[in-house]
């Protein structure tokens, strides 16, 4: 069920007015434009990386709307259930939908997305992803109220999801701009050098000692001069004839990045951003990949982030006080299939799952007569259990 709120839209005197990414406003000079030293999240490949894999990650995921039974929580499959695991939005999948959703979050710290509904303002027909840099933001002591395409709404006719609530004003969302601002500006800085030094501008693999005038090597066009009169070939390959005693030639040894300690330098930076954003370090080339972290990752970061849009999505759309969104994380962990067939194999012995339940974990189509629960070495239906002869003193007990 959905659900919409019809209130005017109600008018406050605004204490402050900005644009929707708020923790980018402070690196706004005093003529409000971006200083020279301003450098965007996105602008950083290791970010953007970083935030990819988390928004992929929760991406994947399928969405349950689920709801609170006698005999405990069960999955609805109905025409809500659809829209928001299939077709949230006209335009877009669920998986890109909830990876714009997540990725501007992580990077401006709030996405807004507006439900429209069917003339009879029953059911949803769209949930609209916002442009942050389309929205402007009037704040009053305790609420919020945006202005998008002209029309100022209420912070309750939207869908809002955000991470780390902003001290003094916790409704809003804060990116992680100033916390990364200074490792950005090295890894920037470090990219600048590795692209000037891989260029090889400054590592030449001869060194030429010429017996000449000063004057004659001062310009570059005199260099260039001695250069085609004795050093340069027609043919690749073609030995240099020179007059002796004229010309030495060196051949040295071109610095490396490690030399310049840039390697180490980057992997620290790497490891801080990786650290600060919340992912293993090995997804941005740093270390080998280990599945004990990575199903911890899961287990962690990704819920925590799937757990927000979860609990919005409920709050915002959903009017029965028994139902909620749940997301289904089982196909993002790291496991193998010896030991999905170990786990779910013991479970179909011991008679808490059924075989297509394991053969649905394996990849596999589901089969006849695999839909009952058994138990114990005869595979018998667990309410048949009473019925074995050796429990009724029968010859074979």
């Amino acid at each position: 069920m959905s659900k919409k709120k019809d209130r005017p839209h109600a008018r406050a005197e605004p204490i402050e007015n900005k644009r929707s990414t708020d923790a980018f406003t402070m690196f706004l000079s005093a003529e409000g434009t971006w200083p020279d030293s301003y450098i965007p999240l996105s602008s950083e490949p290791n970010v953007v990386a970083a935030v990819n894999r988390i928004a992929e990650l929760v991406g994947i995921m399928t969405i349950y709307l689920m709801e609170n039974t006698d005999q405990g929580d069960v999955r609805v499959k109905d025409e809500l259930a659809k829209k928001i695991d299939v077709n949230p939005y006209h335009m877009m999948t669920r998986k890109s939908w909830i990876q714009w959703i997540v990725s501007t979050m992580l990077l401006e710290g709030n996405a807004w997305v507006l439900p429209t509904f069917t003339p009879d303002g029953i059911y949803i027909k769209d949930l609209k992803p916002m442009a942050p840099d389309r929205i402007s933001l009037t704040t009053t002591e305790d609420e919020y109220f945006l202005l998008y395409g002209g029309i100022l709404r209420q912070h309750d006719e939207v869908l809002h999801f955000m991470v780390n609530p902003q001290k003094n004003r916790p409704f809003l969302g804060e990116s992680y701009t100033v916390i990364l601002k200074d490792v950005i500006a090295t890894l920037k800085g470090a990219s600048n050098t590795k692209k000037e030094f891989m260029s090889g501008k400054y590592n030449p693999s001869l060194i030429v000692k010429v017996d000449a005038q000063t004057a004659e090597l001062a310009s570059e066009e005199g260099r260039n001069n001695v250069y085609d009169k004795y050093l340069k070939s027609s043919n690749s390959g073609q030995p240099w004839i020179i007059p002796a005693d004229l010309l030495q030639i060196e051949q040295v040894k071109p610095l490396t990045l490690n030399d310049l300690a840039i390697h180490r330098s980057v992997e620290i930076d790497k490891q801080t951003v990786a650290s600060i954003l919340g992912v293993p370090p090995f997804y941005l080339g740093v270390g080998n990949f280990n599945k004990e972290e990575h199903n911890n990752f899961i287990s962690t970061r990704i819920m925590s982030i799937a757990k927000a849009i979860e609990q919005e999505l409920t709050r915002g759309l959903l009017i029965s006080p028994t139902r909620y969104f749940r997301f289904n994380p089982r196909s993002l962990y790291a496991y193998s299939l010896e030991e999905l067939n170990t786990v779910f194999g013991d479970g179909y012995i011991k008679g808490y799952v059924t075989g297509n339940e394991v053969r649905d974990v394996l990849g596999l189509s589901r089969k006849d007569g695999l839909d009952e629960l058994v138990i114990l070495e005869n595979f018998i239906p667990v309410g048949q259990i009473g019925n074995q002869k050796k429990l009724k003193g029968g010859e074979n007990a």
